[in-house]
């Protein structure tokens, strides 16, 4: 099972994001106040085991230091590919369109500081089909294709 552990969002781009408690997304734009909302990724997603993973080589990482939109516990367990869509808690409906992301050309602060990062190969991407509130806590099932 894949649960959501934080949502984070930032007013501009190129910076960490901050947890909060819930974000609103909206179909076809992304989550409302977050600087990537209606560009093509809508919507970032990373593995909770992969920021833990990272965390082992930085203490001081947290939720949001990838500029990620959401951690979710067990991510990977749902084997999501280009064009899988799925649910996210009672409402909100996803589609990966993106996986991996080019990293900055002098690196992220984290590849600088310890000489790897985990977005340009972990990290995914969606747009929005289904608006609504994601909180933490909030599970993750794959829809039919």
């Amino acid at each position: 099972m894949a649960v959501v552990h934080s949502v984070c969002i930032s007013t501009k781009k190129g910076e960490k994001k901050k947890p909060v408690e819930s974000v609103t997304l909206r179909e076809d734009y992304g989550i409302e106040g977050d600087a990537h909302a209606g560009s093509g990724r809508q919507v970032s997603l990373l593995a909770l085991e992969s920021l833990m993973r990272m965390r082992e080589k930085l203490a001081t990482i947290t939720p949001g230091d990838f500029a990620e939109n959401l951690n979710v516990e067990g991510l990977n367990e749902l084997g999501l590919g280009l064009g899988s869509r799925f649910r996210v808690g009672a409402e909100v409906e996803l589609e990966i369109t993106q996986i991996g992301k080019k990293c900055h050309d002098s690196g992220c602060a984290i590849m600088r500081a310890v000489g790897t990062c985990v977005m340009p190969k972990e990290g995914l991407f969606a747009k929005v089909l289904k608006g609504g509130t994601i909180r933490p806590g909030d599970q993750l099932a794959l829809l039919p294709q």
